[in-house]
């Protein structure tokens, strides 16, 4: 006797396919999903850092393959492809292709004919193809972080900053130097700032804020416990709190009223390039002339005063040396 089997119910929803055809009004497709994968890294399985690493090695490879195909390029299976998908915010794989073909499209235009200059430096180059590379590279870190900062939460972060009663930056190792350039421009017009690059300090420092003050954070990988710890105790003393990272999901992050993000990428070759570091330090000069235009003559002034005194005893300086703004 045959099984009778049941029909579905047409009221019920089929089960999605991965390979559907991608709805753009459901989800749609990011206009450059590289930066996001890569800030991503930190925070995924490492299955899911095995598929992520295959689609940058070669995104426009990455694009033509199926799920399957992906999967076992991956050493994984499709159900680890589409919980990568998940993590970088993409409902389902055909999503996936066509963010990576899209992105692999911008990076073919921009680098035009030379491809090679979106890859990392390796052992067998050249002089020049080591300033090609960190120059290219630096340029879209700037280029990236601009087009991905929320300007609403940096008005917020100015905001607090500019009626802050004090302002105490945290920062270690290369983020320390960052933080280092914030509290000089700050001091520089008159506020109360003050950096710490010691965990013990910061602590201190950050135990005696309250909910009259500003504290910040800077930590490229937003995982240096000696960053993030501080922060937290500032946190609790009812500090406003504002994070600068290039990872949203890090545990700096998770400490932050208000979270500024950067879209820099280190290899383990390069970490700590200076890309970085200059992707901080636009953010750190966007902060400030914020701050300062809230009080623009008082900054001017504070400005001007403290250039003089500097300059005005005529012995920084040797005589042949022309005048400067430094």
């Amino acid at each position: 006797m045959a099984r009778r089997t049941t029909p579905p119910d047409p009221a019920e929803p089929a089960a999605p396919d991965p390979a559907a055809a991608p709805d753009p009004a459901a989800a749609p497709v990011p206009a450059d999903l590289l930066p996001d994968i890569r800030r991503a890294l930190p925070t995924l399985a490492p299955a899911e850092r095995r598929v992520a690493e295959a689609v940058l090695g070669d995104p426009a490879q990455a694009a033509q393959l199926s799920i399957g195909a992906l999967a076992t390029r991956a050493r994984t299976s499709v159900t680890t492809v589409m919980r990568f998908c998940r993590a970088v915010g993409l409902p389902n794989y055909p999503h996936l292709r066509l963010a990576l073909a899209g992105a692999a499209a911008r990076e073919h235009a921009l680098r035009g004919r030379r491809p090679a200059l979106g890859t990392d430096i390796s052992a067998t180059d050249s002089l020049e193809q080591v300033v090609e590379k960190i120059i290219y590279n630096e340029a879209r870190s700037l280029e990236e972080t601009g087009a991905s900062l929320d300007v609403e939460t940096l008005g917020r972060a100015v905001d607090a900053v500019a009626a802050a009663r004090r302002i105490d930056v945290f920062g270690m190792g290369a983020s320390g130097f960052v933080g280092q350039d914030l509290h000089q421009k700050l001091h520089r017009i008159g506020l109360m700032a003050f950096i710490w690059t010691d965990v013990h300090a910061a602590l201190t420092a950050a135990a005696l804020l309250g909910p009259a003050d500003v504290a910040i954070g800077i930590s490229h990988s937003g995982a240096t416990a000696d960053t993030v710890e501080p922060l937290q105790v500032a946190a609790g003393r009812g500090a406003t709190t504002i994070a600068l990272t290039n990872f949203a999901r890090s545990p700096i992050a998770e400490s932050a009223d208000l979270l500024l993000t950067t879209r820099a990428h280190e290899t383990p070759y390069r970490s700590g390039a200076t890309a970085s570091r200059i992707a901080q330090l636009a953010l750190v000069d966007c902060l400030f002339v914020g701050v300062a235009q809230r009080s623009y003559d008082h900054a001017t002034e504070a400005i001007s005063g403290t250039w003089g005194a500097i300059h005005g005893r005529g012995t920084r300086r040797l005589p042949s040396t022309p005048p400067a703004n430094d």
